[in-house]
């Protein structure tokens, strides 16, 4: 199940790294391919059993989410956050861009979803884990968490629904932070996974491109300031209406509390 999507390259650099990698996977043979693919399984594996079995996570991030124009322009909308979660029910998400600044703030019985720029909230009952929190806000209200894909008990499960091809492409460094590198395919989209070498195997990027719309605009996170256990950031997971922000209907979230600035109209 992935969940986020969304850029690419500048056509000429597009062609040239196309073309390497091509000339790089051209050298390999059938049966080295195979076990790239079983070491990346068994990376992207490693990952989700250590995501899921940290009772305590936190970290911050930065996003990227591309929007394509009708005449073919890619856009990026750039936000900043935090998260941290304690298993099995607690949540709180922070988001902030040029056009919002949203929280998420779940305490195992009610999700709360705040928008302090506009200074107005919704309330909806969840029950249970964070995996059934997951569920409500991707299937009932149209809204991904960050990392959605990365924090449910089961990542690995979910990541490799549909995947038709993989590819361990060596190592990368990320905010100095040598990671296993992956690539995965599926109908729908593309996406690629940086993981932190050693027995803290964290996911520290993350990007998905789409391949049903038109431009191949991409989602991409990338993660900072990672603790778990008793460094990670410490939190009460209850919601405090200190502002006098006022309630609205869930049904009224996309119009009052959009994801897009207010100048951006959705097409088809």
């Amino acid at each position: 199940m992935i969940t986020i999507t969304k850029a690419t390259l500048k056509t000429t650099v597009a062609k040239l790294s196309v073309g390497v990698f091509a000339f790089a996977i051209g050298l390999g043979t059938s049966t080295i391919a195979s076990a790239d693919e079983a070491d990346a399984k068994a990376l992207l594996k490693a990952m989700s059993d250590y995501m899921a079995s940290q009772e305590a996570i936190s970290f911050a991030y930065d996003a990227s989410f591309e929007v394509v124009t009708k005449d073919g322009q890619r856009l990026s909308l750039a936000s900043s956050g935090t998260m941290a979660l304690n298993r099995p029910d607690k949540l709180h998400v922070t988001r902030s861009g040029g056009f919002m600044n949203n929280e998420t703030i779940f305490d195992g019985q009610t999700l709360t979803l705040l928008g302090k720029n506009v200074n107005l909230y919704t309330q909806v009952e969840v029950k249970g884990t964070i995996d059934n929190l997951l569920d409500t806000m991707i299937g009932k209200l149209g809204r991904t968490p960050p990392a959605a894909d990365l924090i449910s008990s089961n990542a690995y499960d979910q990541l490799m629904e549909n995947v038709v091809d993989i590819k361990d492409l060596g190592s990368g460094v990320i905010n100095g932070v040598e990671c296993d590198f992956l690539a995965f395919r599926t109908e729908d989209v593309d996406w690629q996974i940086w993981i932190a070498h050693g027995d803290q195997p964290y996911p520290c990027r993350y990007v998905v491109t789409s391949k049903q719309i038109d431009g191949a605009p991409q989602y991409s996170i990338q993660f900072r300031d990672w603790e778990t256990g008793k460094n990670a950031v410490s939190d009460d997971f209850i919601f405090s209406n200190t502002t006098d922000a006022k309630m609205i209907d869930p049904a009224d979230l996309k119009e009052k509390m959009g994801d897009l600035p207010s100048h951006f109209k959705t097409g088809g």
